[in-house]
């Protein structure tokens, strides 16, 4: 089976070397709280002033509210 990246469309042979590159896919810089997906800032902005989740089904928007810099997020370990 073949799994793709969302972000850079690049194509892997296993889901661990899919899990690995998108710790560090360059093409996902921003996240979103409520869908909890990755994605470019050029899909999220047209104006580089509102940002709105690019998925379909979300409704996410906001940079700092409910889309966030993937370098400002910190994974917190229980």
């Amino acid at each position: 089976m073949v799994h793709t990246c969302r972000n850079c469309k690049r194509t892997f042979s296993s889901e661990l070397e899919l899990d690995l590159h998108q710790d560090n896919c360059t093409e996902g810089d921003l996240f979103c709280d409520r869908c909890g997906e990755r994605f470019s800032e050029r899909k999220a902005t047209t104006d580089g002033w509102h940002y709105r989740c690019p998925t379909e089904d979300c409704d996410g928007e906001g940079i700092g509210e409910e889309i966030h810099k993937v370098t400002d997020v910190r994974l917190q370990t229980p």
